[in-house]
């Protein structure tokens, strides 16, 4: 049996084992969910993100309708507007009565790495004693390991392990992920990570688009010839990527001790002209020049940002690049944390990510995120609302079709459990808020 027909057999059985149940649950009709306490979201304006005092204002409807029909929001409003026929439920119309809840837009996770083998908890006692996360690199642990690891790993097994991953993130209020590669760092096993990740957009529910991570470390036996790693990136991980359509997106570790400007410059050229558009992990470690690189070329986003400063944020200023903060790393690994407030007092738009991953953030859990957001960086939850939803939305990539309660919008939302307001979902960061997840008009 060839290569290609086998990993398709597995693909099936795996689809069979892991989501048939979840397949099953699908309620496919016209959904109308009512009496909404309040509908969190609403973008009449289709806004592809929003910025500086901008995020600060979530346009809301109390005492709501929601209809959906063919997998799209097809109408919303106050329930004194609403008239249901009497032969409503011939018409196959499914009515979720919400009284006491609230809906929102699901949440759109725009960094994660949730495509891994296996877990690095020793590197965590590590951190607990002190050593940092260079230090532990330089002594093969962090990327590395995970490399070793996934080199190890069977697609199989890889899938398996994704798909329960996404499905907790799923029941959390996430609808939509991007998953990068870079636990390969060798052409064979990064287009193995992102065969895997094909895989995934045709068996979960989500949303996911994929980003081809390949600068994410240097390979031990490449120390002190880091060019010819880039070279071989450029020269043959790039074409094979683009030849199979393995990728939506380019991105580059670009930080102290990972990839210079020079490195990624020439890595994001190379994308670019096989029609990657760049995202870019900068400024996690140090004032790298990767925000700016990353303004330079047109990135999507740019992620971390830990050390940003006047000079950043002059350069975000008037781009059409986002600037990602992600929470879940800088607390698990007590880094510094982003100056969110100066940035988006200074007119920018800030998203929140999960940042999913083994070493640094081993959690995708968005509420928590959202949570971290108004605790950490002072933003209120209007703000940390809209980064966590619409303007994460736009780091991706789907702003035009998730992110916000807008007619025509894919019907991605979550229904909460009875809360008393928008406020509650960061202030009660240890439970989940989520009761009803609905994912392309379907109820899971």
């Amino acid at each position: 049996m060839s290569e290609l027909n086998t990993r398709n057999l597995l693909s099936h059985c795996i689809f069979e084992t892991f989501h048939v149940r979840l397949v099953n649950k699908y309620l496919v009709m016209k959904i109308l969910i009512i009496n909404i306490k309040e509908l969190v979201g609403v973008d009449e304006n289709f806004n592809p993100y929003l910025s500086g005092a901008a995020m600060g204002k979530l346009h809301t409807i109390k005492n709501a309708f929601l209809f959906i029909d063919k997998g799209l929001i097809l109408e919303f409003g106050s329930m004194e507007h609403l008239f249901i026929p009497e032969d409503w439920k011939k018409k196959g119309i499914k009515v979720i009565d919400a009284a006491g809840k609230l809906v929102f837009p699901s949440f759109c996770d725009s960094h994660t790495h949730l495509v891994y083998a296996g877990s690095r908890e020793i590197e965590y006692i590590d951190k607990i004693k002190g050593l940092s996360y260079e230090e532990i690199a330089k002594r093969g642990g962090g990327i590395l390991n995970s490399a070793k690891k996934l080199h190890e790993a069977s697609e199989t097994e890889l899938i398996g392990d994704a798909l329960e991953r996404l499905e907790e993130i799923t029941w959390s209020g996430t609808g939509a992920v991007e998953i990068k590669s870079g636990y390969g760092l060798n052409t064979e096993d990064e287009l193995k990570m992102l065969r895997v990740i094909r895989d995934l957009k045709s068996l979960s529910p989500l949303t996911i688009k994929a980003t081809f991570l390949g600068a994410h470390a240097i390979p031990i036996k490449y120390r002190c010839k880091q060019h010819e790693y880039v070279d071989m990136v450029i020269n043959e991980m790039i074409p094979q990527v683009a030849a199979e359509e393995l990728a939506d997106y380019i991105d580059v570790f670009c930080d102290k001790g990972f990839f210079t400007i020079e490195d990624t410059e020439r890595i994001l050229m190379a994308g670019m002209k096989h029609g990657l558009k760049p995202k870019i992990h900068a400024n996690e470690l140090d004032y790298s020049g990767g925000i700016q690189v990353g303004v330079k070329y047109g990135a999507l986003s740019v992620d971390h940002l830990e050390y940003t400063g006047d000079a950043e944020i002059t350069a975000l200023k008037d781009s059409e690049t986002m600037p990602t903060i992600l929470p879940g790393a800088a607390f698990f690994l007590n880094m510094v944390h982003a100056p969110v407030r100066k940035m988006i007092d200074a007119g920018l738009p800030v998203a929140l990510a999960s940042d999913f991953n083994p070493g640094s953030s081993p959690s995708g859990n968005m509420q928590l995120i959202l949570s971290m957001g108004c605790i950490m960086y002072r933003m209120t939850p209007e703000e940390a609302i809209n980064a966590t939803t619409l303007n994460s939305a736009y780091a991706m990539g789907v702003s035009e079709e998730l992110g916000s309660i807008a007619i025509g919008k894919t019907a991605n939302v979550f229904i909460t459990k009875p809360i008393p307001g928008i406020e509650f979902m960061p202030y009660a960061y240890g439970s989940n808020k989520v009761d009803t997840v609905i994912l392309n008009g379907k109820v899971l």
